[in-house]
């Protein structure tokens, strides 16, 4: 099946995985998002017990999207791998000890003989959902603003700034995703607060906390589209293969990609509609609107940075040396073996919808956690 696909066909399909792991993931970061909020919305240590263990039944999720959206990455586009993990190095880095201080924490904040306290932990909990999130958006959003790299014909990578990442910090384009990005997880993390914990105080908390938020998200994410689509882009030329800069090329690539257009607009429709709905109507299902918008948003985002002859991953400083999903994906043999593995995402995806719907068949309460019948985090 997938051996008679072109080399370029495979090339797009892997795209399109990637591009669903990520709106995955940044989806799932309404763990990190809840984490960063355990303090605004819970006002005693047994509310914010509450909070974290509800946040500990899918941290796990969050975690393993990661990873495999890493692996996925490494597997169909291995010189983007090489050129941002090992170039932007010391901002992956904090991203991923982020991430491992959001494991310690949730094994080790009610472990006996804890002697940091629960405290400690709850501030390793902010850290990673601080630069979990913001860092997150800070390397997305270099996909279409940029980095400092060097590729020669050999495939041979130069990172060419010595802050190794850290000056993707300083493009206040990025700086608009990646505060819109934490914005968002908490958003999210409100909405899956008011869905999954039963506790009326809580619950007010929420309703306060969610304008505090949502608006500064919706706020930030309109700059960043509108700057999105009126900047140059790095185009690709079909014939020669050869990259130039595009006016207004990330607007062009909406406009001629109609159906991504329409996955774009549908998603924001659903994220302000979740929004809404627990604001004016004090819902509890808001999460499953803005929880598919965004999948939708992100998913719509990565493919219109990696198709209609786009460069996905740009240089700054050497043009030539972008990232296409052309140059920088595996051979056509290993995408073709893949693929077949890939056949097994539905099954994962089914897996853990029927694991998410058994966690959270009732809502968490107090009473619960005092009884023991739930996993205490």
């Amino acid at each position: 099946m997938f051996e008679s696909l072109s080399h370029l066909a495979l090339q797009q399909y892997w795209w399109v995985i990637i591009s669903v792991l990520g709106g995955a993931l940044v989806f799932l970061m309404f763990v990190q998002g809840g984490q960063t909020l355990i303090y605004q919305t819970g006002k005693t240590p047994e509310e914010r017990t509450l909070l974290i263990n509800a946040l500990g039944r899918k941290w796990e999720f969050t975690f393993t999207t990661l990873v495999t959206f890493g692996g996925a990455f490494f597997a169909s586009f291995p010189l983007f791998y090489s050129t941002s993990f090992g170039g932007a190095y010391w901002a992956w880095m904090i991203l991923l000890f982020a991430f491992i201080l959001q494991a310690v924490s949730y094994e080790f904040r009610n472990r006996k003989g804890n002697v940091f306290g629960a405290r400690t932990y709850e501030t390793f909990l902010f850290i990673n959902g601080l630069i979990g999130s913001f860092l997150l958006g800070i390397v997305v959003a270099s996909f279409f603003t940029g980095s400092s790299f060097t590729i020669s014909e050999m495939n041979e990578m130069q990172w060419e700034s010595p802050l190794r990442g850290i000056e993707l910090l300083f493009n206040v384009h990025n700086l608009t995703l990646g505060l819109a990005l934490f914005f968002l997880a908490r958003t999210l993390g409100l909405l899956y607060f008011r869905n999954t914990i039963d506790d009326k105080n809580i619950a007010v908390r929420i309703q306060k906390q969610l304008w505090y938020n949502a608006i500064p998200f919706l706020i930030l994410f309109l700059i960043f589209v509108i700057w999105l689509l009126l900047r140059e882009g790095y185009a690709v030329n079909p014939e020669n293969g050869n990259i130039y800069l595009q006016p207004y090329k990330y607007f062009y690539n909406l406009i001629e990609m109609p159906l991504v257009l329409i996955l774009f607009l549908a998603a924001v429709v659903l994220v302000i509609l979740g929004i809404a709905k627990t604001l004016f109507k004090n819902s509890s299902s808001g999460i499953w609107y803005t929880g598919p918008g965004t999948f939708l948003a992100v998913f719509s985002l990565f493919l219109i940075a990696g198709f209609n002859n786009t460069a996905f991953y740009p240089s700054k400083v050497d043009i030539q040396s972008s990232l296409t999903i052309m140059n920088a994906s595996s051979s056509h043999f290993t995408l073709t073996v893949m693929s077949y593995v890939s056949l097994l995402v539905p099954f994962v995806a089914a897996y853990i919808w029927y694991t998410w719907r058994a966690i959270n068949k009732k809502k968490l309460t107090k009473d619960e956690l005092s009884s023991g019948e739930a996993h205490f985090y």
